[in-house]
């Protein structure tokens, strides 16, 4: 399908063809009619991507920031790759559509093929020829409804929102200070609700527009006597409510809302300005200051927008959802007419002149649409990007293509002639595709069907969420094919038995296939040092974690999509110990620290191996951002090493201290990949044994239990 993205080094516009979207449990497949732009919030990401780094930088100061702490924890490498992935990656544009629905998951009530439907969400209702939307962030149109007007959906759910909590009655006077598409809609909206509407911006043509179709006044912010005529409109009151819609560097904006105010009045910001008000008229009016959350509330929490969770009406009546439903209706019923907002519509292949117009502003534009052909074609959920290659040994698909797989595995693949990047699948067609262009993959896609399916694949390496990762190994299993996954094998016990029943039921021929985990701190030099230089026997280790925080809403803490940190994380220490000592975990005994998230990721976990070793883990994630995150000390018969960060060792003995340097982090991610691609090309056994990640992960839920039962576990094959 065709696909509007830009990409960030350069803000190059570009069309291309990515794969369709795969449908997801809780959603809707809708092959869009109409999708409309937004000016600002498109409009400024293109401008910034567009600037030199400097001036990116200067733009996004929190991002530079983020880029200066992995620098100093993980060094220049891991620091490049990251920018590099994020510089070169397609970004996709689009939040607001219209159009037909084509398929519907099983398990979504309320709608069906042929129904159409206007969608909303960033990452879901692209500028795209198809959409794949969750159920929450959709609503469901009459047949007779006007897809250019429903395809508002999103702006219209948001100018709603602003209303709504500027909490407005009959006859009041308000204030819209940003009359660009959001302004202009908020103005409708007003209007319809019996609200005297003030508009104003900077720009004079755009007063001029509002004044004819929904202001009762409208004002270019360099009028002469402007604040004075606000107040003659409202009987020497004063505004009953300022709404922001502008988008702004300066304090104007929330300045003159303070000075127009009555008493008691309302400030309400939809628009991205600073807030830093004089406090004077806010003080002496005892304004009260709100912020308004984009389509309402619901968005940003992904219980509600991606699990389809809905809020109980009595305790919330205007969902994000139930907005676009309010917005689609007053459209539907005429009482809001928006036509003269569309100022021009394009096709979708002149993308890049559409976003010419918003940068240069070589004539007005309010509106701007992209538009499709609404004849239903064919779905393409595989994208031949390369030309075809031979087959080699070892032919690999990659299923999951995000951060992780970009910034760690896919620039380490061995460059070898007997290695053949068939495949890589992500539910994000512009993922895929991004993988595929930058690293030589032979096709894209969003079907796994097309990676289990292939005959030619015989090796899957999986870097999804955690969920998914027992069902890819036992389906690449079944299939033949060696497997890598990435950490966690898998979020529950009956899992790990699975995968364990399917293994040895594959393992009896001449070629099994290879099961390995990504646990790459085995393969780090320093560990390798490290162990070469203490040898085997009984020694005490201590690993510190200061993991950081991750807010309880994030998928990864999620029990049911990440298995929350013990699963997700805490396996990579386990195995590392596993591997110093040279012996398999025998029991454990785990305490957390109470917290009022409730999260278990503040833990303590003791572990005894078989050999009389003994481990720590003191896995933290209340600790401060400055302090780099992993500390590993080892005893042993006279012997201490301590290693910082996978960047420093040292070794301490009777003699002189050995140390050793590196200049970027190395967790190993470079050797275990060699490592697992030699094991197969050479038909040797595993880099790690499948007993090893069987009783490394089956510890983990051992972890989890003893915190529960507050008792030592054994931990038996």
């Amino acid at each position: 399908m065709k696909q509007v993205v830009q990409t960030l080094k350069d803000g190059k516009i570009q069309v291309l063809d990515v794969p369709s979207p795969a449908l997801g449990k809780g959603m809707i497949l809708v092959q869009n009619h109409y999708s409309l732009i937004s000016p600002g919030t498109e409009g400024s990401s293109v401008q910034v991507a567009r600037k030199s780094l400097i001036g990116k930088a200067k733009e996004r100061p929190q991002q530079v920031k983020q880029v200066m702490d992995v620098l100093k924890q993980q060094g220049p490498v891991q620091t490049y790759r990251a920018v590099r992935k994020r510089l070169d990656a397609y970004s996709p544009l689009g939040y607001s559509s219209a159009g037909g629905v084509i398929e519907v998951a099983s398990d979504v009530k309320g709608f069906s093929v042929g129904d159409l439907a206007a969608c909303g969400g960033v990452g879901y209702a692209n500028h795209a020829e198809v959409v794949a939307v969750p159920l929450n962030l959709c609503v469901k149109l009459p047949d007779d409804s006007d897809l250019r007007k429903a395809s508002y959906n999103t702006l219209g759910a948001v100018a709603l929102q602003g209303v709504r909590q500027a909490d407005l009655k009959i006859g009041e006077a308000c204030v819209v200070i940003g009359l660009g598409l959001v302004g202009q809609l908020t103005s409708i909206i007003l209007r319809a609700s019996g609200v005297k509407v003030i508009g104003i911006d900077v720009d004079s043509k755009i007063t001029s527009i509002a004044r004819e179709h929904c202001a009762d006044l409208a004002f270019a912010r360099n009028e002469p006597g402007l604040e004075r005529k606000i107040y003659d409109f409202t009987q020497s009151i004063g505004a009953d409510a300022v709404i922001i819609t502008a988008a702004a560097k300066s304090l104007d904006p929330i300045n003159l809302a303070g000075r127009i105010l009555r008493s008691k009045g309302r400030v309400v910001i939809v628009g991205d300005i600073p807030t830093g008000f004089d406090r004077e008229p806010f003080y002496k009016k005892e304004i009260e200051l709100r912020m308004s959350r984009s389509y309402g509330p619901g968005r940003y929490d992904p219980n509600y927008e991606e699990k389809g969770m809905d809020y109980p009406v009595g305790y919330v009546r205007w969902t994000e959802k139930r907005n676009m439903e309010a917005f689609q209706e007053l459209i539907n019923s005429g009482k809001i007419d928006i036509d003269y907002l569309t100022t021009h519509v394009f096709d979708l292949e002149d993308a890049s002149e559409a976003y010419d117009l918003i940068l240069n502003k070589k004539e007005p534009f309010l509106g701007i649409l992209f538009k499709y052909n609404s004849e239903r074609s064919e779905l393409r959920r595989k994208i031949e990007t390369k030309q075809r290659q031979s087959v080699g040994k070892i032919n690999i698909a990659f299923i999951g293509a995000g951060s992780y797989a970009m910034n760690s595995l896919f620039p380490n693949i061995p460059k070898d002639k007997d290695v053949v990047l068939k495949g890589v699948m992500d539910i994000s067609g512009t993922n895929a595709k991004t993988a595929a262009d930058k690293y030589g993959f032979e096709f894209c896609t969003s079907d796994e069907d097309d990676i289990f399916g292939n005959d030619e694949i015989n090796t899957v390496y999986v870097a999804t969420r955690h969920d998914s990762h027992a069902e890819y190994v036992i389906k690449s299993l079944k299939a033949g094919k060696h497997v890598a996954v990435e950490k966690p094998l898998c979020l529950r016990e009956s899992e790990l038995e699975d995968i364990r029943k399917t293994y040895h039921s594959v393992s009896k021929g001449d070629n099994p296939p290879i099961v390995m985990l990504g646990f790459n701190r085995r393969f780090s030099q320093l560990t390798e040092i490290l162990k070469d230089r203490l040898g085997k026997g009984p020694m005490a280790m201590l690993y510190r974690i200061n993991s950081g925080h991750i807010p309880p809403d994030s998928w990864i803490q999620d029990k049911n999509i990440g298995g929350g940190r013990i699963l997700g994380e805490v396996c990579h220490f386990v195995d590392l110990l596993s591997f110093i000592s040279d012996s398999p975990p025998e029991s454990v005994f785990a305490n957390v620290m109470s917290s009022a998230e409730n999260m278990d990721d503040t833990v303590i976990v003791n572990l005894k191996f078989r050999n009389g070793s003994v481990g720590t883990i003191s896995y933290f994630s209340n600790g401060s951002k400055s302090l780099f995150k992993e500390y590993i000390e080892v005893y042993k018969t006279g012997l201490t090493g301590i290693m910082t960060n996978f960047k420093e060792l040292e070794i301490f003995g009777n003699g002189k201290v050995v140390k050793k340097k590196l200049l970027s982090q190395d967790k190993g991610q470079k050797k275990m990949l060699g490592a697992f691609i030699s094991a197969i090309k050479e038909g040797r056994r595993s880099p790690i044994e499948f007993e090893d990640i069987y009783l490394t992960t089956k510890t983990t839920f051992k972890i989890v239990e003893s915190i529960r039962t507050k008792k030592a576990l054994p931990i038996t094959f």
